[in-house]
This record gives C-alpha cells, structure tokens and sequence, in this order.
C-alpha cells in the first residue's frame, strides 16, 4: 500500500553544482543517482582507497542484516529509518516485507533528491505500509507528528529506529540529543539499529575519507567504539554488542568476516 496522502510536488533544487553525502555513496554502490560532482568526489577517494566500494557495499549490508534480525529474531514489525538515503535495492521495505509482508516502514530524509524518488520508497506490499516523510534528524520534533509517521506506525507498539550511515555526519552536541528525543518517543520493546564511522580499524583510511570529503565541504566525525557505544545508554545491547560491522553476524550473509571495514554497528533494545 501506498501513502494515500501522496501528492505531487513542485520541482526540487538538487544542487547538482556540488556534492552530496548521499549521491556520493550512491556512487560508490555503483548508482546511477549523481552527478560530475559527486563523482569527483567519489574518485578521490577510490584512488586514495582502493577498497571503498567494497566497504561501502558492506556497509550498505550490515543495514539488511540488521533489520532482518530485527524481524525474524525479535518480531518487530514497524520501523522508523532516518536518514534514509537514496533509494538501493532492496531497499528496507523490501527486507523486511519478506520475513513478513505486514510489515510497515517509514523513511525520512531531508535531502532533495531523497524527496524527488520517494516514489521509489513508496511501493508496499498489499498487507502492509510505506511512507516517506520529509524530515531532518537534527529535528526529530518537526516529523514526529507528521501524517505519514502517524497513519503509518502505532506508536504504543514496538519500533526499531535505523540510523545507518548518518551519525558521522553530525558532531556529538548535533548527535545525541536527537538521538535521544527520537528513543523517548518510542515504547518500551524498541529497538535502535545503528552504525557509525570510526578511525579505530583503519586511521590512514579514516584521515583520507575526512580530507577528500572536506574538500567538498562535507564534514565527517568518526568515533571510537566507546563514543559509539554512548548512542546505546540505557538500552539493552544485541549480541555481539559494538562490533566493526563485518563481525556484527557475518553468518547471516553467508560468508565469513574478511579484512576489516571503518565502521561500527549495533543493535540495542528499550527496556
């Protein structure tokens, strides 16, 4: 089912002169959703990182293996993903939809071109509900209350919120009040997905990434895994705990952990 709320929108302003987080990850996932800036970017940073692709498709699947478990191992059937990016097939909808079709999504995003293939993010099967809702983390009280949040989840029953891939972006004072405000909100028996640069595993890596996106005036934050480890106070951690993602259930993927990758993840849940 499809958000009944859906209009059409007056044309965007993708800023298609520069670069973007979201096109330049697209990019390197090997999309079609860029432009000669962010693919400027994007080869900065294959010839300092030979390996980047390959982290960023491990990157991107750790987000399918979370949200799987979520609904095969703990039953939950609503999810809140923040930071949605452009749309990757499959996309979340997709995973989950599959364990069970019941299932209902929302995705928020506050970058354009997000907005301009939301259609993309909007297709559901019969049983269940997806929607997108324009919204920024940074202001979790601005899209709580919208429409397509409200008509889409029952927010007296658990939710796991997703933040793949985002916090990195923000310092901790932009991070984790957000953060916060967004687990206040949802009930006891939810759940926080999330992963997050760090320059633990592989600093050279790190220190590039950080250079190569600046010059684009994108700012990168990454962490130590106790820094991350703060985003999951008062929760009660999934097993393996924080890990670098390539160790968080490498098994469910069907192969073995192999070389190390610059992020860490974990799933936590609300007592």
């Amino acid at each position: 089912m499809t958000d009944p709320g859906f209009e059409e929108r007056p044309p965007v302003d993708l800023h298609t002169d520069r670069a973007h987080s979201a096109r330049v990850y697209d990019y390197l996932l090997g999309g079609k959703t860029n432009f000669p800036a962010d693919r400027e970017v994007g080869d900065r940073l294959i010839a300092d990182l030979p390996g980047v692709r390959p982290d960023v498709t491990a990157a991107r699947a750790v987000m399918h293996r979370m949200v799987r478990r979520l609904a095969e191992v703990h039953g939950v059937r609503q999810f809140l993903d923040v930071g949605t990016g452009i749309p990757t097939a499959p996309n979340l909808h997709e995973i989950v939809q599959g364990v069970d079709p019941a299932c209902r999504v929302v995705y928020v995003d506050n970058d354009p071109i997000v907005l301009a293939h939301s259609r993309a993010l909007l297709t559901s099967t019969p049983e269940g509900r997806t929607a997108y809702v324009q919204g920024d983390l940074r202001e979790p009280e601005r899209f709580l209350d919208d429409p397509g949040v409200v008509a889409t989840l029952d927010l007296t029953q658990p939710v796991a919120l997703t933040l793949v891939n985002i916090v990195h972006f923000l310092d901790d004072e932009a991070a984790h009040p957000p953060v916060r405000k967004l687990l206040d909100a949802l009930p006891a028996g939810s759940f926080l997905a999330l992963s997050a640069g760090t320059a633990d595993a592989l600093p050279e890596h790190a220190e590039a990434a950080v250079r190569r996106y600046a010059e684009a005036g994108i700012t990168l934050h990454f962490r130590s895994r106790e820094r991350v480890e703060r985003f999951f106070t008062g929760l009660e951690l999934d097993d393996p705990g924080i890990v670098l993602i390539n160790h968080w259930h490498p098994e469910t993927a069907g192969a073995a952990a192999s070389g190390e990758i610059g992020l860490y993840g974990g799933v936590g849940r609300k007592p």
